[in-house]
């Protein structure tokens, strides 16, 4: 008996010891950067949920040092990336909020520092805040914008990123055709593959060389990478493998900087309570947006729905139970091709972009083989028909053609000499907050 009691203290005290090192490990990996209340200001928005949590993420384009390769070195860093993680009281659903970067809004004024300059208040792009006022003048930005109360930042550059990809294996995606992308370092043949840390990084930087060269489109990618790696990472093979959940750990703690209240406790105890969420749960927003007609290039926020979704984070509502959807099959869900059949200069660019402003994704745009076409025309395959109806709704004028043989969810939207135009949005129209979920497959499309 005293052997037994012996052995089992021994053994408790090697693994209490070890999670205590691990712990310890993992503590010193992260670097803390805080944002003062003197950074954020007197008139920040209250806490309504307090037991949701709202995590601001921003991917920097710093280009100095490990992330010198990934173009010229450029004075400062701009945020390629801004979302917020919103994760419910119940830790039973959870909301990424997508803020294109080219975002034209009203910024706030931020006081100077020793690294930074400073920002006057101001109608200008979202992204800007940073090189102004770093994370705490994002921080406060989107604060200002949202009224939504955000409780930690988490900041990831390159070269953090790779490695967490590299970390839980690589992450699986979809080409629909290859890719040769010398600005974003990446080269890939079309289909079904598990992309490593440094294509990773490539795949969700290229812009002009995937579906319809937006950043709105990036966006899109980017978003449906985190699903997918969202996937790997809740799966048997990482949350049941010590080793790997390990690694997971540890690169993800080295990959990040945050404020010193995001301690890696607290994302473990995040992280546990949130391991037995259905990953259907978890929804992917980007801001309801349209082209500005004032700026060219830049977007602005469509309201009453980006207002109307700031409230649903800010509460801790759903958007399940959100009102004015239109289809089944959400416009977030539907991949759509679009082909020019007229000799119009540049329409098929013009229609995606539509297209696009309401939720669709596009995956490419260009010429039918054979020009005028007469009809403008749906295509699709049996798995795709069920997609038919949402796209036919936002078309003034369209036929319908099946094709058989083809093997993908993906619509084609011919467009032919008949073509009018996209059907007026209505103001009730909510469909774009809804999103899609970590189930999305993009290899479907």
């Amino acid at each position: 008996m005293r052997w037994v009691v012996g052995i089992t203290l021994a053994v408790v005290l090697v693994v209490v010891g070890a999670t205590v090192s691990i712990t310890a490990m993992l503590t010193g990996n992260v670097t803390h950067e805080d944002v003062s209340e003197a950074d954020l200001g007197a008139t920040r928005p209250p806490k309504v949920a307090t037991s949701a949590m709202n995590v601001l993420v921003v991917g920097s384009d710093q280009r100095d040092g490990k992330n010198a390769k990934y173009g010229h070195s450029i004075a400062g860093e701009r945020t390629d990336t801004i979302m917020l993680v919103h994760v419910s009281s119940e830790r039973d659903n959870a909301m990424v909020v997508s803020f294109p970067r080219d975002s034209l809004v009203q910024l706030p004024a931020c006081r100077g520092t020793k690294k930074f300059p400073g920002q006057q208040a101001h109608l200008g792009m979202i992204n800007e805040s940073f090189n102004s006022g770093g994370i705490g003048c994002t921080w406060k930005t989107i604060e200002s914008l949202t009224r939504i109360r955000i409780d930690h930042y988490v900041k990831v550059d390159f070269t953090g990123f790779k490695s967490m990809v590299n970390a839980v294996g690589g992450v699986q995606v979809c080409l629909p055709e290859p890719v040769d992308d010398k600005k974003a370092l990446l080269r890939l043949p079309a289909g079904r593959q598990t992309l490593n840390g440094e294509q990773a990084l490539g795949y969700v930087r290229a812009r002009y060389s995937l579906g319809d060269g937006s950043d709105i489109g990036r966006i899109q990618r980017q978003q449906m990478f985190i699903a997918s790696m969202i996937k790997k990472v809740m799966s048997g093979d990482t949350l049941t493998n010590p080793t790997r959940l390990y690694n997971v750990l540890n690169a993800g703690t080295k990959a990040v900087t945050t404020d010193s209240g995001l301690t890696p406790g607290v994302m473990l105890d995040l992280a546990t309570s949130l391991k037995g969420i259905d990953i259907g749960s978890i929804r992917f927003i980007t801001t309801p947006w349209h082209y500005s007609l004032t700026q060219p290039g830049r977007v602005e926020w469509v309201q009453p729905q980006a207002r109307k979704l700031f409230q649903i984070v800010a509460k801790d509502q759903s958007v399940e139970g959100v009102k004015g959807g239109q289809t089944k099959v959400g416009r977030s869900k539907i991949t759509v091709e679009v082909r020019n059949g007229t000799w119009r200069s540049g329409l098929a660019t013009e229609v995606a972009a539509v297209l696009e402003q309401r939720g669709y994704h596009i995956a490419k745009t260009g010429d039918t083989a054979k020009k005028p076409q007469a009809k403008t025309t749906i295509m699709y395959g049996p798995t795709g028909e069920t997609r038919v109806p949402t796209l036919s709704n936002d078309i003034i004028k369209a036929t319908t053609r099946q094709l058989p043989a083809a093997r993908t969810n993906r619509l084609v939207l011919v467009i032919g000499d008949d073509w009018k135009s996209l059907k007026p949005q209505r103001a009730d129209d909510t469909e774009a907050i809804k999103g899609f979920d970590a189930t999305h497959d993009t290899c479907a499309a």
